[in-house]
């Protein structure tokens, strides 16, 4: 488990230490630096499976700015501006992670604007084995806002789907994963919807079927392409609907499928990191993401979740409450930007009652803003 994630020079901060905990709610204003915790996690994943990796051997190794999980641009595009470095040295951009083994693990690169490969300086990678630091072990997932819309087909790729389990930044193979792995059961009981059995498909079903009752939904591969088909039927009166097109059914159930699949397939030690996993749906759809995404974490993996949802915050201070979750495996931040462009994290803790500690101005207090106004 990874307990801090600390940042230098790289995009929204010249310096931030994160705390982590196995869930993290990241909220605040937009461009605050929310993405920035997500972005800079993710682009230690891509070093690490990159050639060279996260380690210096014989001058290769470094950040590759552009890849699978983030497209960056190049050194000018991620340096904060004001940024800080050591007396007589050029600009380095930092990350380090601290594990539950109490160690550190840390990596600089070189400044160099136009390159988007930025080369190491100095490195402390985790040994082969070491299971502590769940970003780099097996089940990653990275869920971008900017997620698959209904279309008439998917990508299929027996690599990315099957060998690896992969959904995609996008969730674009979410489709091809489980037409594979429909029949799986979910194993952590604390993941099962108690409306039907652990099957995989039937579990995603229960689990969308709390945002649109009654919904089937049908994975297949189309003959002779590279290409998967995904359709949705509803149970309505005591029967079932044809399949229909996700282009026919509406926004919101496309869009949030894989993160429905990402968090029912959630390896223990492993690390998800989901970006507005309430957009598109309803309120109560947005409460049920948040039992889904808890218990998750309670499942043993690692979540980061950047939200605008003040249904998700409720959704996680109830599921401490109801001691589904203990209010020591979550941390609160919430991103303010200065009128100096400086950014504060305040970090409000939750108790075993699901009450915060504090809510600072701006912290999801939009709603008794709003009634003070309707009552004045």
């Amino acid at each position: 488990m990874i307990d801090k994630l600390t940042i230098t020079n790289f995009k929204s901060f010249a310096s931030a230490e994160i705390p982590l905990a196995p869930y993290t709610l990241l909220s605040g204003l937009n461009s605050s630096g929310k993405s920035t915790v997500l972005q800079a996690l993710a682009l230690l994943r891509q070093a690490q499976f990159a050639a060279g990796s996260l380690t210096i051997h014989r001058g290769v190794g470094g950040f590759p700015l552009n890849g699978e999980l983030v497209e960056l641009g190049t050194g000018q595009d991620i340096l904060h501006e004001d940024y800080v470095r050591e007396e007589g040295r050029e600009p380095e951009i930092g990350f380090s992670l601290e594990a539950d083994t109490a160690t550190t693990f840390e990596w600089r690169a070189r400044y160099e604007p136009e390159d988007e490969r930025l080369s190491l300086t100095f490195s402390r990678s985790p040994m082969a084995g070491e299971t502590a630091v769940t970003l780099f072990n097996p089940g990653f997932q990275y869920l971008s806002a900017d997620r698959i819309i209904p279309a008439v087909t998917f990508p299929q790729s027996h690599e990315m789907a099957v060998r690896r389990g992969f959904l995609g930044t996008r969730g674009e193979y979410t489709i091809d994963y489980l037409r594979h792995y429909q029949d799986e059961p979910v194993r952590a009981k604390v993941l099962h919807h108690p409306d039907t059995s652990p099957r995989l498909l039937d579990q995603v079903e229960a689990w969308m079927g709390e945002i649109c009752p009654g919904v089937k939904i049908s994975a297949a591969a189309i003959e002779r392409t590279d290409l998967v088909r995904l359709s949705f039927a509803f149970r309505e009166r005591q029967l079932t609907t044809n399949p229909r097109r996700p282009t026919n059914v509406g926004f919101g159930l496309t869009y949030v499928l894989p993160v429905v699949v990402a968090c029912l397939t959630a390896k223990p030690g492993a690390m998800i990191l989901l970006e507005n996993p309430e957009a598109h749906i309803h309120p109560q759809g947005q409460s049920v993401m948040a039992r889904l995404t808890c218990a998750a974490a309670a499942a043993g993996a690692q979540l980061v979740v950047e939200t605008h949802s003040d249904h998700i915050l409720n959704g996680v201070r109830l599921t401490v409450k109801r001691g589904q979750l203990p209010a020591d495996d979550v941390r609160l931040h919430y991103f303010q930007r200065n009128a100096d462009g400086v950014i504060d994290i305040v970090s409000p803790t939750i108790g075993p009652e699901g009450m915060l500690s504090q809510w600072p101005p701006g912290f999801f207090d939009e709603w008794d803003r709003a009634l003070d106004q309707l009552l004045d």
